[in-house]
């Protein structure tokens, strides 16, 4: 799922600044290297993120030891969950909020901000601003989650380490102008730790137990940590593997590609060199019967009036990009 995406963490003092996500201090570090090779600044672990990550991620292994004595309700609820996750990112902070792709109703809204929350990846204003700096200086030491650094750096490597000073200085530059005048953005960032902890965790764990008489145990851990792990890597993968496998039949002079196993587990934001190519679509990929659920989620609420002004690139401009920069493939 598509920020391209990151975890929530507790933003450091220092780091409140226009545009990025905080990360606490710590005293050991390691030396990176600029894009034009020089040794670059220190950039330093924040352990407290390693620590938690690991944890989440072991509490995700044991979680797959339950699932065979969990009720199927449970399971079901766990994927219903992951969907509204996968919503809160995809159709939310992404291609409303980040890219301004359609425009949204009050209610859609909220309820894009409650999944969003759900979702845990910091609240909408943070999500936005890291992604914004990500497509504007893409694959250089701006880039929140520069994939030249690879694969483990691009898909959670990047939550273990302070930002590089380029993300901060070059994002001071962007406006968020539209973002910090959103009523829903800021009330969900001013509640952002309690919305998380009722959507993330409260809620996926007391319907099952209170609806159909799953045990606590089993809830907590298949519906909340199971479901929460799964999303933050699906999402990750939107960084790493669409950013290195896959073929680029729009762009073929930029990293992202068309990847279908991403698509597939991110509800259709794999197709990543087309959005990258034309960032501004609604669709994040060619209209036609392709795999994209976020899309179908969008065109329904439009149906329902509660979407409008949904921007699309004209066929004749994918045609002629295709033909002037793609790499033949489609």
């Amino acid at each position: 799922m598509p920020k391209d995406q990151g975890a929530g963490y507790a933003v450091d003092e220092e780091e409140k600044m226009p545009l990025c996500n905080g990360r606490e201090e710590s005293p050991l570090g390691s030396v990176t290297e600029s894009g034009d090779g020089k040794a670059g600044h220190r950039q330093e672990i924040v352990w407290r993120n390693v620590i938690l990550m690991t944890l989440l991620h072991i509490g995700a292994v044991y979680s797959l030891c339950l699932i065979p004595k969990a009720h199927l309700f449970t399971l079901i609820w766990a994927y219903v969950c992951f969907l509204m996750t996968a919503l809160g990112v995809t159709a939310g902070a992404h291609r409303l909020w980040s890219h301004r792709s359609y425009k949204a109703k009050l209610p859609l809204r909220i309820f894009l901000a409650a999944a969003n929350s759900m979702a845990f990846q910091n609240d909408i204003f943070e999500w936005c601003r890291d992604h914004r700096v990500h497509h504007k200086y893409s694959e250089t030491d701006a880039d929140p989650h520069n994939a030249r650094r690879g694969f483990f750096f691009s898909h959670i490597g990047w939550l273990f380490i302070r930002k590089h000073r380029d993300v901060i200085e070059k994002g001071r530059k962007l406006d968020f102008s539209d973002l910090l005048y959103d009523p829903v953005v800021q009330f969900q960032r001013k509640y952002y730790k309690t919305s998380v902890v009722l959507m993330c965790f409260v809620i996926p764990t007391l319907v099952p137990w209170y609806v159909w008489g799953e045990n606590l145990w089993n809830s907590y851990f298949l519906a909340s940590i199971l479901r929460y792990t799964i999303s933050l890597n699906v999402s990750w993968l939107v960084n790493s593997a669409a950013h290195m496998y896959g073929n680029r039949p729009y762009d073929k002079y930029i990293s992202p590609r068309q990847n279908a196993f991403v698509t597939l587990g991110a509800i259709g934001e794999g197709f990543h060199n087309y959005h990258h190519t034309f960032p501004f679509d609604y669709s994040a990929s060619e209209l036609g019967l392709k795999f994209n659920p976020t899309t179908w989620f969008i065109d329904f609420m439009f149906w329902l009036g509660l979407v409008t002004d949904r921007r699309h690139a004209p066929q004749e401009m994918i045609q002629a990009r295709k033909e002037r920069t793609g790499d033949g493939s489609a």
